[in-house]
């Protein structure tokens, strides 16, 4: 267990959400002084207070919006390090409301970084997307603008100490919103699903390994790094298959499932991407991630880091998870 966090004051923006949820219990562990919780939803920090009554010494809910700068900076006082985690994140509410995610997941970002300079904190951590990788919609588009911010900040920061990184994520499986819930909703309400494209391919990766992530990054932070995880591709026609199959066992269901398939929604893409071209040129790579390094670094700087990326990981080359090994997963992830 690291130390790193022992005795120190740590806040998360976004702390009910399923990331952030997930990071506070994780950090629980590491016996912080505090972990200021900031998000808009009451209700839900109602919930979370309830159910970590035990740990009401070392918690603190605080209502705002990232978007409130003077409210974030009053959050930020004492505070040693910053998990930045509230976004606007589901691709259609993005799409038909562009300006809002903008200022939630573009000016809520800078005023991070702003508040985050002014309290001199330690770090601050950026949870990003893979769909920031050439952005076909609002979503994506914003958690890219964001990303760069944070790079940038280590450009204009001036004197400040304050180190800023970001990691790259895929879809994490089983958060709020996310397809394998909705898929399960589906088959106990209604005997279907809805499925955009039996072949779209998606990176996913478990709440467990998104924290192990967000940590080691944190950890090995220097300022204007993205961190991306190897996650496994999964094929969404598999994912529905076996989805399927579990819930049916699971709750002993007879009847067939019907598989109506939608298209894509708008903005999606048929697959993602990891990183660019000219990102995997600056990239490095350990044996669970990748770390994209920022070009103000010179070469020597990376060492730490390990070997050169060789080459870009590709959906469109790399081999899915077959659908006994994701059945498999499915099962002892307990989603």
């Amino acid at each position: 267990m690291s130390i790193m966090y022992e005795g120190k004051k740590i806040l998360i923006t976004g702390g009910t959400g399923t990331i952030g949820s997930h990071l506070i219990r994780r950090l629980l562990e590491e016996k912080p002084a505090v972990i200021r919780i900031f998000s808009r939803d009451e209700y839900k920090q109602f919930e979370m207070s309830q159910a970590l009554q035990k740990y009401t010494g070392q918690l603190r809910f605080l209502i705002g919006d990232v978007r409130d700068l003077q409210r974030l900076s009053r959050a930020m006082e004492g505070i040693d390090y910053v998990f930045h985690c509230a976004a606007m994140k589901h691709v259609p509410a993005c799409e038909y409301n562009p300006f809002e995610a903008v200022q939630t997941n573009v000016i809520g970002t800078q005023n991070v970084i702003q508040a985050a300079l002014d309290n001199k904190v330690k770090k601050v951590l950026f949870t990003s997307t893979d769909k920031a990788i050439s952005p076909t919609n609002a979503y994506g588009a914003t958690k890219l603008t964001a990303e760069r911010l944070i790079s940038a900040a280590e450009f204009h920061k001036g004197a400040k100490s304050t180190i800023f990184s970001s990691v790259r994520f895929g879809n994490v499986i089983g958060s709020r919103g996310s397809v394998i819930p909705l898929f399960v909703k589906q088959i106990l309400d209604q005997r279907k699903i809805t499925l955009t494209d039996p072949n779209v391919l998606r990176y996913m990766m478990t709440p467990s390994q998104a924290i192990d992530l967000i940590l080691k990054a944190n950890e090995l932070a220097r300022g204007g790094e993205v961190f991306v995880l190897k996650m496994p591709l999964i094929r969404m026609g598999d994912l529905a298959e076996v989805v399927i199959e579990e819930t049916k066992r699971k709750y002993g269901i007879s009847e067939d499932v019907v598989v109506e398939e939608i298209g894509l929604r708008p903005g999606e893409k048929r697959f993602e991407e990891l990183m660019t071209d000219d990102e995997a040129n600056l990239a490095f790579e350990t044996k669970e991630m990748y770390v994209v390094i920022s070009n103000i670094w010179k070469a020597s700087d990376a060492d730490r880091y390990g070997n050169k990326c060789m080459h870009k990981p590709s959906p469109e080359k790399e081999k899915t998870i077959p659908v006994e090994e994701l059945l498999n997963w499915i099962k002892q992830i307990n989603i």
